[in-house]
C-alpha cells in the first residue's frame, strides 16, 4: 500500500503536496483562530506541514493518515525538527474509510477528496471523526476560467468538465451538502509556479542520479513537456483552495 513511483519523485522536494504556499498555510491556521489543544484529524496528510506548523505555531494536537511510506517519513522526521513529538503523530494508512477513535475539533482532507469519491463523499467520512460543531477542511480544485476543449480538460488531470466546478458552484455545493462556509483561503498563480517548479526541479535532479531506472524515459517526457503544458492549459484555468465549513 503506497502511492506510486513516479508521484513520489515528482513532490519528493515538497512540504506541502499541494499548490498552496508556507504563506498560505500560515494565513489559513490565523484565519480559523485555532486555540491550543485543539484536536485534528488530517486524511491524507502527506508530509504533515500542516499538523506540524500548527502544532508549533497554534498548540493543535493531532494524527495525519496518508497512504505514502515516503510522506509519512518526511512528516515524521518534521515532527521531530519541530520539536512537536508531543502534540502530533502520523500514521501510515489508507484514508479512506479511516475515522477517528475519539470525536475531533478539526477534521481536514486537503487536496484529496478522491478518498471519498468525491466532495460529497469526503465530506461525509469526515463528518464521521467530527465533534458536533466542530471545523472542517476540505481543500479542492475550481475551474477559474471555462476549459475551452477536452484537452484542456484532459490537462488537468480529468476527464470530465464536470469534475471540478467554478468557484461560486462550489461553494453553493458546500452549501446544498448542509454546512456553511466560514472560511476560505485560495492559492494564486505564482502557488501554482511554486508548486509546479519544485516538481521540475524533483524530476530533473532525480534524472541525474537515476539516468538508467525504468521510469527514467517517462520522466525526461514529463520534464521536457510539463513547464509548456502547465502554462498552457493549468496556470489560467485551474483554481484551488482550501474551504472552513461547519455543519449547520
Amino acid at each position: 500500500m503506497d502511492l506510486p513511483r513516479h508521484f513520489v519523485i515528482r513532490e519528493s522536494g515538497h512540504r506541502i503536496h499541494n499548490p498552496f504556499s508556507p504563506e498560505k498555510l500560515g494565513i489559513l491556521g490565523r484565519a480559523l483562530r485555532l486555540t491550543p489543544g485543539t484536536s485534528a484529524l488530517d486524511l491524507a496528510s502527506g508530509s504533515g506541514e500542516m499538523l506540524c506548523t500548527w502544532a508549533r505555531d497554534h498548540g493543535l494536537t493531532g494524527t495525519g493518515v496518508d497512504i505514502s511510506t515516503a510522506f509519512t517519513a518526511a512528516a515524521q522526521a518534521r515532527v521531530a525538527e519541530l520539536g512537536v513529538a508531543d502534540r502530533v503523530r502520523f500514521v501510515h494508512g489508507d484514508a479512506a474509510g479511516h475515522v477517528a477513535d475519539e470525536p475531533v475539533d478539526l477534521a481536514a482532507c486537503i487536496g484529496a477528496t478522491w478518498i471519498g469519491n468525491g466532495v460529497a463523499g469526503t465530506v461525509e467520512l469526515l463528518q464521521r471523526s467530527l465533534r458536533p460543531g466542530g471545523l472542517m477542511l476540505i481543500g479542492e480544485p475550481y475551474w477559474r476560467l471555462d476549459p475551452p476543449d477536452q484537452q484542456t480538460v484532459e490537462a488537468n488531470h480529468t476527464s470530465n468538465k464536470d469534475d471540478f466546478r467554478a468557484l461560486p458552484e462550489l461553494l453553493e455545493q458546500f452549501g446544498d451538502l448542509g454546512y456553511d462556509v466560514v472560511e476560505m483561503v485560495l492559492a494564486d498563480q505564482d502557488s501554482w509556479d511554486r508548486y509546479a517548479g519544485a516538481q521540475w526541479l524533483s524530476i530533473r535532479r532525480w534524472l541525474d542520479e537515476n539516468p538508467d531506472d525504468e521510469l527514467a524515459e517517462s520522466m525526461r517526457a514529463e520534464l521536457r513537456e510539463g513547464p509548456a503544458r502547465y502554462a498552457r492549459f493549468r496556470r489560467e484555468y485551474l483554481g484551488w483552495g482550501v474551504f472552513a465549513l461547519m455543519r449547520r
